[in-house]
């Protein structure tokens, strides 16, 4: 079985189920080139990083135009500087 193991503090956010095909109100497929990247992933791989405030799995909001997206076995995943990530999702309860 191979894996992807990140190196030089760089993250992996899986990728592959936030593609999804997108449409207009009216029907009309928005292709590729036209659509805006999603800027949100979930963490799939991290390398060695002291005190990360995040972990695998966490959903997290990065920088637009960061990483290198590759694909490995059928699924495609985003390779990005650690300091590249904003923020994470985490739920929170209503008051």
């Amino acid at each position: 079985m191979k894996e992807l193991q990140a190196v030089n503090q760089q993250v992996i956010l899986e990728i592959s189920e936030w593609e999804q095909e997108q449409r207009t109100a009216s029907g009309i497929i928005i292709p590729d080139s036209a659509k805006e990247k999603s800027r949100m992933a979930v963490i799939s791989g991290m390398s060695v990083i002291d005190n990360p405030e995040v972990k695998i799995g966490d959903r997290v909001l990065f920088k637009p135009y960061s990483g290198n997206e590759v694909e490995f076995e059928g699924k495609k995943y985003l390779i990005l500087p650690y300091g590249d990530i904003l923020a994470k999702v985490v739920e929170t309860e209503e008051i």
